[in-house]
């Protein structure tokens, strides 16, 4: 089973995701409601935004073949992530991580 973790901090303006699995590493450095240049994981090129919503980081990301929204919550021990694709509300995938630190 692979077990990825994410780790989520803010220094300063700047904002810092990362995200470690078995098979790739994804790094992301971005201020809030500042557009950037992202390369997904699966190798796609897209313009995302996070912004704070509600307690929740949300991370839309714009690009083919779909528009997706991703939220990131800390419930307790928790980071609840849900991504689903914009044009399809009712497809999405929810994953959750316990905190290890």
């Amino acid at each position: 089973m692979v077990k990825p973790q994410e780790e989520i901090r803010n220094e300063a303006d700047f904002w810092y995701l990362d995200i470690y699995s078995t098979f790739k590493n994804i790094h992301l450095k971005f201020k809030l409601g500042e557009e950037f240049d992202e390369t997904t994981a699966d190798g796609r090129g897209v313009k995302s935004t996070f912004t704070l919503e509600e307690e929740k980081l949300v991370h839309v990301q714009k690009g083919a073949p779909a528009d997706s929204v991703i939220t990131r919550e800390v419930q307790g021990e928790t980071l609840i992530v849900t991504f689903t694709v914009v044009d399809k509300p009712n497809v999405k995938c929810v994953r959750k991580f316990k905190r290890i630190e």
